[in-house]
């Protein structure tokens, strides 16, 4: 694999659904909430796809307004995803961003234009095929 590819390597053994997951050198437990039989040690799968998508749109906002030297103090992201038995035609994530800062109109207006530039983002609004071996 390519140095710059992103990969990931998920574990789960007989656990109820508590899954090791390993990136770039980080570890982290994804699982399910304990009335579905979980042990709600960690986000759910979902979640930390939300958790991608807002830090990424975060980190993509506070680098361009750092190389344009924006009075940009804070972004908070809320997310949320539509349920299951909505996705048969199609998935709507919404996503409120809130920038915190003194900044101009034309300023806040460009820094929503980019936050539609994160690679995550592009990455869920392409389409995408999954290869399964």
């Amino acid at each position: 694999m390519a140095d710059n590819q992103i990969t990931a390597i998920t574990e789960l053994d007989r656990s109820h659904y508590k899954t090791k997951v390993y990136a770039g050198g980080h570890f982290i437990y994804s699982d399910e909430p304990e009335s579905i039989g979980g042990t709600d040690e960690g986000m759910t799968p979902g979640a930390l796809l939300l958790a991608s998508l807002g830090s990424c749109t975060a980190i993509t906002v506070r680098m361009y307004a750092d190389r344009k030297q924006y009075n940009l103090d804070a972004i908070k992201i809320e997310l949320a995803i539509c349920e299951e038995k909505e996705m048969s035609k199609e998935t709507t994530i919404t996503r409120k961003i809130e920038l915190i800062g003194t900044l101009t109109e034309e300023e806040r207006k460009r820094l929503m234009q980019i936050a539609d530039k994160c690679p995550i983002h592009k990455i869920l609004t392409n389409p995408i095929r999954i290869e399964t071996r």
